[in-house]
């Protein structure tokens, strides 16, 4: 456990590709997704919160503090984030999406060693950069929140704007996410 990193488990998406289902609630292998995410990350953050924008009240079960995005419109990830480091109280905030329920579990200690003098770090793979699992300094708050503020919804753009490091990771299936029914079944 790192008590200089906030974990934030993003679970604030609308679901469309699980035809409207909020994916961090829907079973796998017996309990919730985010229940998985939960197991592989609290250990590794000294705090945790999830991002979620519908039942709030089951996503409070688990007990940890739930935030919200900021703005009626749904800007995604950014948006996520940017409520996480607006509730952050620690130098460093760790974030990874509800749907990947076989994540690293030295994801934020290999983040860490990665990201060096930057002021953000994302995780990659032989099979392409994964910017929903990253870690990053709570003062690049502005720069998300002047992000959001211009229209800009694009992760990847503002990690690429921040300077971000890739810190590579050997093994592609652990960020496998689970978007869609199939997947979903396929997995259980």
């Amino acid at each position: 456990m790192d008590s200089t990193v906030t974990g934030l488990i993003l679970a604030g998406g609308e679901g469309r590709r699980m035809g409207g289902a909020d994916k961090g609630l829907l079973d796998y292998r017996g309990k919730p997704l985010i229940a998985h995410v939960i197991e592989r990350f609290a250990p590794q953050v000294g705090r945790l919160l999830i991002s979620a924008n519908r039942n709030l009240d089951a996503y409070r079960a688990f007990g940890y503090p739930v935030v919200c995005d900021t703005a009626d419109e749904r800007f995604g990830p950014l948006a996520g984030i940017a409520a996480g480091l607006s509730a952050c109280t620690t130098p460093w905030l760790a974030v990874v999406p509800c749907d990947c329920p076989a994540l690293p579990v030295d994801l934020v200690p290999r983040l860490m060693a990665g990201v060096g003098a930057r002021s953000l770090a994302i995780a990659a793979t032989a099979e392409g950069t994964q910017p929903t699992f990253l870690l990053c300094r709570r003062d690049l708050l502005p720069s998300v929140e002047a992000r959001l503020a211009a229209g800009e919804r694009k992760l990847m753009a503002w990690c690429r704007a921040q300077g971000a490091v890739e810190v590579e990771f050997p093994d592609a299936v652990a960020f496998r996410n689970l978007n869609t029914p199939e997947e979903l079944a396929k997995e259980t």
